[in-house]
């Protein structure tokens, strides 16, 4: 498939919910409070472009390309990127809400989530080396057959994570949150 090429471009106040954002690969663009809010953005690609203050719940991301792209307090509930383009993949999360979202089975190696919320996120089967979660509340969130080497959660809170079902080698976890680590086995901290 043939896209459109739309480069370097800034897209302002813009309401997705009832037009269709067309299809194209957007390079350096810059979305900035735009309400994508249920709707279709599949088959877009967008490479180094940024997204700031935007509603993307909901959005049917099938076979979409995140290269090298950053949320900025965006509000992303319910996303599947499972269904997005793996190859290439790399994106970040600065202050976002990324509840009831799932990256099970995906390969998010590096990716760096900042002051995010996460509750009831799916990490099931996936391979997540190598990630920063930096003051996320991890609350209900899914760990499970999880590769989390070298992962850093020492400011992370509200996860519960099976040492014994999740590869946690190298990992980085802090005093004041090893309680996530030890509640899978009943013990009680005093």
């Amino acid at each position: 498939m043939n896209l459109q090429v739309i480069d370097s471009k800034t897209f302002s106040h813009k309401d997705y919910t009832s037009i269709i954002l067309p299809k194209a690969e957007y390079s350096y663009c810059t979305f900035t409070n735009c309400n994508f809010e249920n709707s279709d953005v599949s088959n877009n690609v967008f490479l180094e472009c940024e997204f700031n203050d935007c509603n993307f719940s909901n959005v049917n991301v099938k076979h979409t390309t995140f290269n090298d792209v950053i949320f900025n307090s965006c509000k992303l509930v319910g996303l599947n990127f499972k269904n997005c383009n793996d190859f290439l993949l790399a994106f970040g999360f600065k202050n976002c809400n990324l509840n009831l979202s799932s990256f099970a089975e995906m390969t998010i190696n590096k990716t760096q989530f900042t002051n995010c919320k996460m509750n009831q996120v799916d990490f099931s089967q996936a391979q997540a080396k190598s990630c920063l979660f930096q003051k996320c509340d991890l609350k209900n969130s899914i760990f499970d057959s999880t590769n989390l080497q070298d992962s850093n959660f020492s400011t992370a809170f509200n996860f519960i994570i099976n040492p014994t079902s999740n590869n946690i080698k190298n990992a980085t976890f802090s005093k004041e949150n090893i309680v996530g680590l030890l509640k899978p086995f009943g013990i009680r901290i005093m």
